[in-house]
């Protein structure tokens, strides 16, 4: 029997970006915990949503009228106004250097990944039950940041300034605001051999993560077990930020200590 910190039954759930990836993996998961859910992406996710038994919102969260829209259709379709919204659509293009990155990149990561959460915390509260909460996904990028990703972690690092912002704006109500920071995720969206090769040097678990070793963190944040949490930026980096593991260590140095 689960501890009732930890119950969801009952409740209603919107998630952006649910048709694949981390956003899916939510979604089913929440399902499986009796909630009833919404998932919106930018295409037809009926396929995706029926596997979970969701609904499908077709969103795209760069479009403002998009965003209020989907919200809109949300409630309406599950019956009554959220407990939960994950703001998680994103994308994730990286490569060039801010000297390099066009126009077109700059304008499309910062609309879909910045702009899209804003979106979402000006009109998810409008239709939510007050003590909810509103969980985004940032990234390590947010706090960690490498050549090439600049255009990406700005965006990112906006979202955990949006977050604290909306938690203080929004604690009147009871309703929390929280961002998860995921490393490199195995995701369609992850670098593929790059980022396994980088977890491993740069983890103190030594791998990439996997959407089921993230899922738990939300459900948490969704759950009355994390109710006096606000305004937090959670980092699920496999140990990433402590510093350079002994795989590093001796990769720079030969050695898997400190040098001294």
């Amino acid at each position: 029997m689960s501890h009732p910190l930890f119950d969801l039954s009952g409740r209603r759930a919107l998630v952006t970006g649910g048709a694949a990836g981390i956003g899916f993996a939510v979604a089913e998961a929440l399902c499986a915990c009796e909630v009833a859910v919404a998932i919106a992406d930018i295409s037809d996710c009926s396929i995706q949503a029926a596997e979970v038994g969701a609904v499908p919102i077709e969103m795209d969260v760069s479009s403002e009228a998009s965003v209020r829209n989907g919200f809109t259709e949300a409630v309406q379709a599950l019956g009554g106004t959220l407990d939960l919204v994950v703001l998680n659509a994103g994308v994730g293009d990286v490569g060039p250097t801010l000297e390099e990155s066009e126009q077109a990149l700059i304008e499309k990561v910062t609309r879909i990944n910045q702009l899209g959460v804003l979106y979402g915390l000006k009109h998810a509260p409008a239709l939510m039950n007050d003590g909810g909460s509103i969980v985004a996904t940032a990234s390590m990028a947010a706090h960690i940041t490498v050549p090439g990703n600049g255009v990406y972690a700005a965006t990112k690092r906006a979202v955990t300034s949006l977050v604290e912002t909306a938690a203080m704006e929004l604690g009147d109500r009871g309703i929390r605001v929280n961002d998860i920071c995921p490393g490199y995720t195995d995701t369609a969206m992850g670098s593929g051999d790059e980022g396994r090769q980088i977890c491993e040097a740069f983890t103190a678990l030594g791998r990439m993560a996997n959407v089921q070793d993230l899922v738990g963190v939300y459900l948490f944040l969704a759950a009355d077990a994390s109710r006096y949490l606000t305004g937090q930026s959670i980092k699920v980096d496999g140990g990433w930020d402590c510093g350079p593991t002994s795989r590093l260590l001796e990769l720079v140095t030969g050695s898997t200590v400190a040098p001294g």
